[in-house]
Parts: structure tokens; C-alpha cells; sequence
């Protein structure tokens, strides 16, 4: 909602319990608001006519000041009468109806607003409606019907009755279906609040893993910068260390960066596709000391769409992190293999683990095979103490890798 007009544009309410309650608010005041306004054009006609024009002046006086403080109440609560207040609007509506004999000339109960008090009965039964104690409602509902049978005594020939019975039939049936109105709507309210609720929840955690995929690589680097080495190692892991943070960087602004440390997103469309074996060798590069034995020939030419691309050198760079860090190998292996799809291989020699008792960190769980499944590649690992690791990433068949050919290398841009 904006600015002062946006108070009364029910279409502006906001969908949750608070809104539901306002507009509720809007519907009672327009319901009474409108039975005062059918009540006035015959109040003078009802004074000339009644037996007792100043009891009839004043039950009617009581009616609208009802109907306007109700009306006033409810607008300035922003939500439907309360239990006590809701009990003296039933118990009005009822009394007015078994005080209708007294103020009413014979033969005017029937079918004209001077007899307004069949008509300000069936506001309360619609807007009261709402309130939540179903025993309340009941009894005041008995309350009003009782009301009316006390109205329609000795007025009721042949003629009428039909007409009297149809009326306490509108009682009935206007009041469940206000009651089902009202019930109805409060519940699809709390559902929407219990459902963004969620959302907001899952959103949360979709953050909170995102904040731990990208930042998980580069706490790994710090943490082996911290440790003793030699200066080449050392030099070797500040460049990697550069290049996840300027990652974190551009995670933190909103942005992806390129695996050629380029920043993409926001308002560039979609990214080229990335070419597979050149960013695989990128990663290895970045491990010289781990004596990696890239085997990519088979692979060359391919490319994989550049979100694929990379969740693929996360994972990579996580993978080789990890052996870094936990296998003690003496090399690695990573294997590229095209055809109707694409494999990838990561084995090392190292000590290796028992799949069936270790519980996978964040690096192996999300950066890896979490952030790949959900890049739509498939991947094993397959491990045992003291026979090394390997990890097969699988792309799915005609998954969108394919090769470039001279000709669309030299068409490109």
C-alpha cells in the first residue's frame, strides 16, 4: 500500500492473518453502514405511524448508534467485534425484535424498512459471523430467532406465513454461510503465513548453503596457508587463494565469477558456454604440487554450459583440495572422456576411506556432490583404506556438452 488512499483499497491488503482481518473490518463496517443508510428515508414515516413514536425513535436511535460504533470499532481495530462486544450486538438485535410489537402500527412488520428491525437483525447474523466462539454464535443466532418469533406473534395469518418462515430460514442460512466465509478465508490466510513462513525458511538455508559452497574452497586454501611450507607451496596457494577470494568477493556483491576470474551476472544474459578441457586443466594447474597426470585428449573440443562449468570446478578444486589435505598421495589421475556425453575421472593413490563410516564434510556433501546433482551430472565415488579414491563425474547423454568445430570457432565473435 502507498500513500493515504492505500488504507481503503481492500486489493491492496496484504494476503496474510492481519490483512484478512482488516478487510474483514471493511466488509462489517460496509454491512452495518449500509443498514443504516436502507433504515433512513422511513424513520419519519415510522415515528408519524408508530403507537409510540418516542419508544420508536429511540430503539431506532439505538440501532444506528450500534451500527456506527460497530462500524467505527471495527475499522479502528483493524478486525471483527470481540466475544463481549459481539454478545451485546446479538443480544440488541433480539431485544429490538421482541420490542417491534410495542413501536409498530398493525399490519407494518411486513415488508417495509419502518420495520427495520428484521432487516439490522440479519446485519448482525452476517458480520457476527466472525467471531470465533462457535457457542457464542449459536446462541446468539437462537437469540435472534427467538427475537423474531416474539415479532411475528399475532401478526402472522394465513398470508404471511410463508413470508415469516422464509425470513427465519434467511437467518439460517445467511449465517452459515457468513460463518463458512469467514472460516473459510481466515484459513487460507494462515496457510499463506504458515507457507511463506516456509519459504522464507528453505530460503534461508538455500543462503546458508550457498555461503558454504562458495566460501568453503577458500577457507581450505587459508587454512593450509597458515600451516608450514615451503615458499614455492606457498606461492602456489596464494594464487589459488586470490582467486577464491575474488570468488567470495563477487558472491558476496551479488555477482559469479567466470572461471577465468571475470565477473558475470546481473543484467549480461546468459554466459558462453565454457570449454571443458581447458577448464579442467586451469584447475590442475593450480595443483602442480600434487604431480597430476591430466589426461584430457579425449575430451577436447567439448563444452558445457557455463552455470555447469562452474559447479564443475568447485567440485574439482574441492576434490583436489581434499587430497591435498587428507589422502597423502603420491599422484592423481584425472581422466576426460567425450562421446555421447562426458566422463570425468579423479583418482589418486592415497590413503583412501571406508564409505559405509565416514560422514561427508560440507566440501564433499554440497560443494561436490551436492552442487553437481543439482547441475544435473551424475557422480560415484568409490574408496577403500589404503587403495586411494576414485570420483567419476558423468554428464548425461546429449545433456547439452557438445564439440565445437573449426568452423564454430571461427564464426564466433
Amino acid at each position: 500500500m502507498s500513500g493515504r488512499n492505500g488504507l481503503w483499497r481492500v486489493a491492496d491488503l496484504p494476503t496474510t492473518r492481519a490483512g484478512v482481518e482488516r478487510a474483514f473490518s471493511y466488509f462489517t463496517a460496509g454491512v452495518r453502514l449500509g443498514t443504516i443508510a436502507q433504515m433512513v428515508p422511513a424513520v419519519t414515516a415510522g415515528v408519524a405511524t408508530s403507537p409510540r413514536p418516542g419508544a420508536y425513535l429511540a430503539s431506532w436511535l439505538a440501532a444506528a448508534a450500534a451500527a456506527t460504533a460497530v462500524s467505527i470499532t471495527t475499522l479502528v481495530r483493524r478486525r471483527p467485534l470481540g466475544a463481549v462486544a459481539a454478545a451485546a450486538d446479538f443480544a440488541l438485535a433480539s431485544a429490538l425484535l421482541a420490542l417491534g410489537p410495542l413501536v409498530l402500527a398493525s399490519g407494518e412488520r411486513f415488508g417495509t424498512w419502518m420495520a427495520y428491525q428484521p432487516g439490522y437483525a440479519l446485519s448482525i447474523i452476517i458480520t457476527a459471523s466472525g467471531i470465533r466462539s462457535l457457542t457464542l454464535w449459536a446462541g446468539g443466532l437462537l437469540g435472534i430467532i427467538a427475537g423474531y418469533l416474539v415479532y411475528i406473534h399475532g401478526e402472522v395469518g394465513e398470508n404471511m406465513t410463508s413470508t415469516a418462515v422464509g425470513n427465519i430460514m434467511t437467518y439460517i442460512v445467511y449465517a452459515l454461510v457468513g460463518r463458512m466465509f469467514f472460516g473459510y478465508t481466515r484459513r487460507i490466510a494462515h496457510d499463506a503465513d504458515i507457507s511463506r513462513a516456509r519459504v522464507a525458511e528453505l530460503a534461508r538455508r538455500e543462503e546458508e548453503r550457498r555461503a558454504q559452497v562458495m566460501m568453503h574452497n577458500g577457507v581450505a586454501v587459508m587454512r593450509l596457508l597458515t600451516e608450514p611450507g615451503t615458499e614455492v607451496s606457498r606461492s602456489r596457494l596464494i594464487g589459488q587463494a586470490e582467486v577464491e577470494l575474488q570468488r567470495m568477493r563477487s558472491y558476496l556483491r551479488g555477482r559469479t565469477l567466470a572461471g577465468d576470474g571475470t565477473l558475470v551476472g546481473g543484467a549480461t544474459g546468459a554466459e558462453p558456454p565454457a570449454e571443458l578441457a581447458v577448464m579442467i586443466q586451469r584447475v590442475c594447474d593450480r595443483f602442480a604440487d600434487l604431480n597430476i597426470d591430466a589426461l584430457l585428449d579425449l575430451g577436447t573440443g567439448l563444452s558445457i554450459p557455463a552455470e555447469q562449468a562452474e559447479a564443475l570446478e568447485r567440485a574439482l578444486e574441492s576434490l583436489l583440495l581434499n587430497v591435498r589435505v587428507h589422502a597423502r598421495a603420491s599422484g592423481v589421475v584425472v581422466h576426460l572422456d567425450g562421446g555421447d556425453g562426458w566422463t570425468l575421472t579423479v583418482r589418486d593413490d592415497g590413503v583412501g576411506f571406508d564409505p559405509a563410516t565416514m560422514t561427508a564434510g560440507v566440501g564433499l556433501r554440497e560443494v561436490v556432490i551436492g552442487e553437481l546433482r543439482m547441475s544435473g551430472l551424475d557422480i560415484e565415488i568409490e574408496s577403500a583404506v589404503g587403495e586411494g579414491t576414485t570420483v567419476t563425474i558423468r554428464s548425461e547423454p546429449g545433456s547439452g556438452a557438445g564439440r565445437r568445430t573449426r568452423s564454430a570457432y571461427l564464426d564466433a565473435p
